[in-house]
C-alpha cells in the first residue's frame, strides 16, 4: 500500500473524451506508472474542474459534444500553464501543426497506444519538472511594457490582460529572453526545448503563436526571424 507521500507524490491527469473506454485505457494505462486520472465526458464538465483543481496535465479529445476542442484549449490557455496533449482522429501534418497553434503541447492521434500517451506525458513532465525551481522572490522579466514570469509562463501584457503559455512556449521566450539582441539558431532553440520530433515545423509554429500574443498595433514585432539563421528578440530585457 503507497503511502500518504507516495500518494501525494502521484501526478494527476484530467482526460475529456466522450468516448468511456478510451479515457479508461488511458486510466489503466496511468495506473501502471504511479499516476492518477479523472475522466470527463463533455468539456464544461472539465472547466468545472479545473475551477477547483489544477492537475499535472491535461489530455483533451478535439471532437467533443458541447465545445471545440479549440475553444477548449484558450479556456485552459486563460486560466493555466498546464501541459496540454491533444487526441484527435485526423493526423495529417497540417492538424498537427493546428494543435500546436492552439497551444498545444503534444498531438497524438488516434486509434493509439495508450503507453505511449503515458509516455509524451511523462516526457513533457519531466521537461518542466528540469527547469530550475523559483527562487523566493519571483523572478521576471520586463520589455516595453510587458513582463513575463517563467515560474508560472504568465505574460502580462502593459494593460495588465495576463496570458499563459505553454511549455514549449514558454521555453523559447525565456531562451529569447534571455539573450536579447542575439542570434538564435533554430538547432540552439530546438536543443533548449522546442524539439517535436514528430513535426519539424515546431519552432515556427511555436515562435509565430507567441509572436501573435505579442503582437501591438503600430508597434514593432519583438521576434525577427534573422532568415537562413534563426531568431532575435530586438528589445532591451531587464530581469529582476
Amino acid at each position: 500500500m503507497l503511502t500518504r507521500s507516495a500518494q501525494a507524490a502521484k501526478r494527476s491527469v484530467f482526460v475529456v473524451d466522450d468516448e468511456p473506454e478510451i479515457g479508461n485505457l488511458l486510466l489503466d494505462a496511468m495506473n501502471q506508472f504511479g499516476m492518477v486520472g479523472k475522466v470527463f465526458a463533455t468539456a464544461s464538465e472539465m472547466l468545472s474542474a479545473l475551477s477547483n483543481e489544477t492537475p499535472d496535465a491535461c489530455i483533451v479529445d478535439l471532437g467533443l459534444p458541447d465545445m471545440e476542442g479549440m475553444t477548449l484549449i484558450n479556456e485552459i490557455r486563460r486560466q493555466s500553464s498546464v501541459p496540454i496533449i491533444v487526441l484527435s482522429a485526423r493526423g495529417h501534418s497540417s492538424d498537427r501543426v493546428m494543435g500546436l497553434e492552439l497551444g498545444a503541447d503534444d498531438y497524438v492521434v488516434k486509434p493509439f497506444d495508450p503507453r505511449e500517451v503515458v509516455a509524451r506525458i511523462r516526457s513533457i513532465l519531466r521537461r518542466a519538472s528540469d527547469q530550475p525551481p523559483p527562487m523566493q522572490k519571483v523572478e521576471e522579466a520586463r520589455f516595453q511594457g510587458w513582463t513575463y514570469q517563467p515560474s508560472s509562463h504568465c505574460l502580462t501584457s502593459p494593460e495588465g490582460e495576463e496570458t499563459f503559455l505553454s511549455t514549449g512556449e514558454a521555453t523559447l521566450l525565456e531562451a529569447l529572453l534571455r539573450a536579447p539582441k542575439r542570434v538564435l539558431t533554430r538547432d540552439y532553440l530546438l536543443e533548449h526545448g522546442g524539439r517535436d520530433e514528430s513535426l519539424d515545423r515546431s519552432i515556427d509554429v511555436r515562435i509565430s503563436r507567441i509572436r501573435k500574443k505579442l503582437n501591438r498595433k503600430n508597434e514593432p514585432a519583438c521576434i525577427r526571424t534573422i532568415y537562413g539563421s534563426g531568431y532575435m528578440f530586438t528589445s532591451d530585457v531587464k530581469w529582476g
